[in-house]
């Protein structure tokens, strides 16, 4: 079963655990109702909660076992209580910052998915970074190894569609920039390098097959640990998917090795 992650939801629950009200489902539910302006589901609600567990945001107990890991649905599965983990505070700080736009609209009842979050936002809570610099580098280092697959008229194309803000509302002068930046390179010599060579791809040694490019994130990404190269690859491919047309979508798939395009296609 599958349930989208809203951003509205995760901060009402970041922030009722954090204030020491972390006890109990129907005291969540009841806060998270009051804020998002409808009744909240217990399969969403447990869905994000168990989101929030197995990202490390929060240390939860619950009875029975948490139905995201498992086929298991209500009433097998409630939750007990749950207290905020370090990495949980510094995202509830984020998201302070800038909160979710659905929580200024008084009585709304519109779904709000992460999708709606500012791109490096995403990548950074997707992939189970702390840091939204480190969010950055490895965007930076999975779009070049994608763009070293890709014609440069492929490359130019995904390029002007990646117009969105990669941080909106920040005074960091290094993140006032377009996802389209981070997709050239900021590198100037790596980005040259990259439009004039042709794409890696054929016979070995110039090929970049899955295992190649899942080495690359792993060895060059400065990883944070306990972060698999697969899932930083996924965050990254979902943050970028919001952004382009599905007609770009397709068309980088076909430029992708087989395990590396099923990661695109799923996330």
């Amino acid at each position: 079963m599958t349930i989208a992650i809203r951003d509205d939801l995760t901060y009402i629950l970041l922030k009722q655990i954090g204030s020491g009200n972390g006890q109990g489902e129907s005291g969540i539910r009841k806060a998270a109702e009051e804020y998002v302006g409808r009744e909240v589901a217990e399969a969403e609600l447990l869905g994000h909660l168990d989101y929030l567990n197995q990202k490390e945001f929060i240390k939860a107990e619950f009875s029975g076992e948490p139905y995201g890991g498992t086929e298991l649905l209500p009433p097998l599965v409630a939750f007990q209580k749950a207290d905020l983990t370090e990495k949980g505070r510094k995202m509830l700080q984020k998201m302070e910052t800038n909160p979710p736009k659905s929580l200024h609209q008084e009585g709304s009842a519109v779904p709000i998915a992460s999708k709606d979050m500012p791109f490096l936002e995403k990548v950074m809570l997707n992939g189970n970074m702390e840091d939204i610099f480190d969010a950055r580098d490895i965007t930076e280092l999975v779009y070049r190894t994608m763009r070293d697959l890709m014609t440069t008229e492929a490359s130019d194309r995904v390029e002007a569609e990646l117009h969105t803000e990669v941080l909106p509302a920040t005074d960091d002068k290094t993140l006032q920039k377009e996802i389209a930046e981070l997709w050239k390179d900021t590198n100037p010599l790596v980005g040259l390098l990259s439009r004039v060579r042709p794409p890696w791809q054929g016979p070995a040694p110039f090929v970049i097959d899955s295992n190649l490019f899942i080495f690359r994130v792993e060895q060059e990404g400065g990883l944070p640990s306990g972060v698999k190269p697969e899932t930083a690859i996924a965050a990254v491919f979902s943050a970028t998917k919001d952004e382009l047309s599905e007609e770009r979508i397709q068309e980088v798939a076909g430029f992708l090795p087989d395990r590396i395009r099923e990661i695109w296609q799923s996330a």
